[in-house]
Parts: structure tokens; C-alpha cells; sequence
């Protein structure tokens, strides 16, 4: 399936980015499902920093009758139930800009580890890229990932945003053989942390993208148990069949 530009006419605005990014993590999500061992589970997070207002005042559970949700907030043992109605919070000592990035990803998680996440896809936004800020927020996300041992797969879209996160990754760690040259809009990113006998190291894949152009298969490093492929072209051409655009 020849890559489609998401981002700008024909498809956008008619056909939202955010919806389409949405279908892909979970073809991803159903793929990599189908293929890993049984002690393995996927789980799609989709979480746009945008709509973290909207999100805050949902946690408030504030009822029809203006109730603050006392059967969740407690009661039980003798405590008081919380009422948003009663308590007032001083005020606040500053009030600071706020960095709430998007996430669009797809974890993976052990059973045999309590659940812990060993790897994860993830699709870059715009507003991962639209700002320096978001951008740094992106990279310490993905070096909080390696640092972690997990195994990381980034691809990146976006056409109307030309930064390219891997290449500023790549600059933080002091990794310039990990670079792609010519700096790329679009690409797609493979990166598995191991243990070279006693010194860390991050194998990385690195594939430039193109628009008309196929997705490629990068392997997904599984903390503590190798790897499995991630055909990015079949699970993109899937997400296109669903969402009408082939």
C-alpha cells in the first residue's frame, strides 16, 4: 500500500489525522496480538494532549443531581465522603505553562512480569513536533523507554511538520551513526537496548519514508525475550481498507 499524505487535501480536513492514527495503533495492536507468544498482551493508548482539559473535568464525577460521586470518593469505614462543594483549595503558590504531549501508541506487556510494559510502537502526532518543548518531551520519552531496556518503534507521518525526532535524538545521545543522511521528513524507527557482553547498547533500524512509497518491516525488541517483526505496510494498508481510503 503506497503511503497517503493525512495531513493535507484530499484527505484533510474531510478525512481526520487523529482518526486514522487511532485505526492504525489498533491494527498494529490486533497484528501483533495475533503473532505473540501467549504470555504477551497489547494494549492501545490514544490520549491527545489538547483534550487534557476536557479530560480533568470528567475525573471530577460530578452527578446530574451535583453529587461529587460519594460512592467513589469513599464513605465506607467510618470516613467522610470528599464533596467538591465543601472544600475550597487555596490559592495556588504559582500557576506554570504546562507541556501535555500527545500519546499514540501501542504497549506491550509480559504477563510473566507482573504486567510490565517491554516494548512499544508509537505514531508521531504534529503536536509532537510543532514546538521545542514538545519535542523535547517526546525524546526523554523515548530515552525513558531505552534506558528501560524496552524495545521502541517510532514512525513518523507527519507531512506538514519537518523535524525529524529520531535525527534530534540522535544528537542528544552523542549518536551520529544512528542518523539518516539526508535528514528525512518522514521515517520509521526500530531501537532495541541490549547488553553487548557488559556494555549497553541500542541497535536501531532507521528507514526514510515517502509518500506513494511502501511501509517497511522493522523488528520489535521484547525486553528479556528477543524479537518480533512489525510490518508497518501491512497494518497501514489494513487500517486503509477500514477506514474507506482504498
Amino acid at each position: 500500500m503506497p503511503l497517503l499524505d493525512h495531513f493535507r487535501p484530499p484527505l484533510f480536513p474531510i478525512r481526520k489525522w487523529e482518526s486514522f492514527h487511532s485505526r492504525w495503533a489498533t491494527s498494529i495492536s490486533d497484528d501483533l496480538n495475533a503473532r505473540l507468544p501467549k504470555r504477551f498482551f497489547t494494549e492501545t493508548q490514544i490520549h491527545l494532549g489538547r483534550q487534557v482539559e476536557a479530560d480533568v473535568a470528567e475525573v471530577e464525577l460530578t452527578g446530574e443531581d451535583g453529587d461529587a460521586g460519594d460512592e467513589f470518593f469513599g464513605g465506607g469505614g467510618g470516613r467522610t465522603a470528599l464533596s467538591t462543594e465543601t472544600y475550597a483549595a487555596p490559592v495556588a503558590t504559582a500557576t506554570v505553562p504546562g507541556h501535555f504531549p500527545d500519546d499514540i501508541l501501542v504497549e506491550i506487556k509480559d504477563t510473566h512480569r507482573d504486567y510490565r510494559v517491554v516494548a512499544v510502537v508509537e505514531l508521531v502526532s504534529p503536536a509532537n513536533k510543532d514546538r521545542p518543548e514538545h519535542r523535547s518531551d517526546f525524546i526523554g520519552k523515548l530515552t525513558t523507554y531505552l534506558s528501560k531496556g524496552i524495545g521502541v518503534i517510532v514512525a513518523d507521518i507527519v507531512t506538514t511538520r519537518t523535524e525529524n525526532l529520531h535525527d534530534l535524538w540522535a544528537d542528544r545521545t552523542n549518536a551520529p551513526a544512528a542518523k539518516l543522511t539526508p535528514r528525512p521528513a518522514l521515517y520509521a524507527v526500530a531501537y532495541r537496548p541490549r547488553m553487548d557482553g557488559e556494555s549497553p547498547v541500542i541497535d536501531v533500524w532507521a528507514r526514510p519514508l515517502d509518500i506513494g512509497q511502501p511501509l517497511p518491516e522493522l523488528p520489535l525488541g521484547l525486553k528479556g525475550y528477543g524479537c518480533i517483526p512489525v510490518d508497518l505496510d501491512a497494518t497501514y494498508t489494513e487500517a486503509c481498507e477500514r477506514s474507506g481510503l482504498v
